[in-house]
């Protein structure tokens, strides 16, 4: 109970998050040859410290919570990301190494709770941006055959086929050069081609994404609250358990008494 308790306290996991941001900084500055050969040995050092660490932390979390812990997908990937970086530690496979130690960063989702309850809500979507996506491959594909339709001979390099037309409009949808290098050789040409950028736009990169955002903003509402009501549920539980020992001390004290 006292190893879980020491595992599970705000230090010990803000200790772990400031190893992780210290990591992410010495695989930042590493990338740098120059930096990187003068003080290789340093590197070396302060990589197998930071992977000590790591592997000591999921050590004590085996110890505690056992066969429970492969029972949480984020413990499975801290396990995966420690356990094949020290398998894999001085061996052939340094592509395969370096994945694993840049992906040591994303530990930081696993530690910050507000970050694992965005990223849960981002993955509960996923059917919603699905069908989400799927409405937006048709209107792509409409407003594809209509740019062929009317713009394929003044633009050919942009609307001469409904792959180009696609890509096309991809650009347009990011909102990247679209007006001076797509929109006005177009509209020079054809003056209400105003009215089709304009409503791809408008549904593509307003309303679809929208759906989006609204859709990953509900699911993390959700999950607020049912986080707080396991917080207040639990601390309900250990008022309770106060209450009890506090009861148990007090029937303790009068049976010593009658004795």
């Amino acid at each position: 109970m006292k190893l879980r308790h020491f595992i599970e306290h705000k230090s010990f996991s803000r200790f772990i998050l400031a190893v992780i941001l210290i990591n992410a900084v010495i695989i930042g500055i590493s990338t740098d040859d120059s930096i990187y050969q003068s003080y290789q040995s340093l590197f070396i050092f302060l990589d197998i410290l930071v992977l000590s660490i790591f592997t000591v932390e999921i050590f004590l979390k085996l110890v505690v919570y056992r066969s429970h812990f492969f029972k949480d997908g984020w413990n499975i990937f801290d396990f995966v990301i420690v356990f094949g970086s020290l398998v894999l530690y001085n061996t052939h496979f340094v592509g395969v190494l370096r994945i694993l130690r840049v992906l040591r960063v994303l530990r930081t989702i696993s530690v910050v709770p507000s970050l694992r309850r965005l990223t849960s809500a981002l993955f509960l979507a996923i059917p919603a941006i699905g069908s989400v996506m799927i409405l937006m491959g048709i209107i792509f594909y409409v407003y594809a055959i209509i740019g062929v339709t009317f713009f394929g001979d003044i633009a050919p390099d942009y609307f001469g086929n409904v792959g180009l037309s696609t890509l096309t409009l991809f650009q347009v949808f990011t909102l990247e050069s679209w007006a001076s290098g797509v929109f006005r050789p177009i509209f020079a040409e054809i003056t209400w081609s105003w009215a089709y950028f304009v409503s791809f736009i408008v549904i593509s990169a307003f309303i679809i994404l929208n759906l989006i955002i609204g859709e990953i903003v509900n699911n993390a509402q959700q999950l607020s609250e049912h986080a707080e009501e396991e917080s207040k549920d639990m601390a309900k539980i250990m008022n309770d358990l106060d209450e009890l020992k506090q009861m148990i001390r007090e029937q303790d004290h009068k049976n010593n008494k009658t004795g």
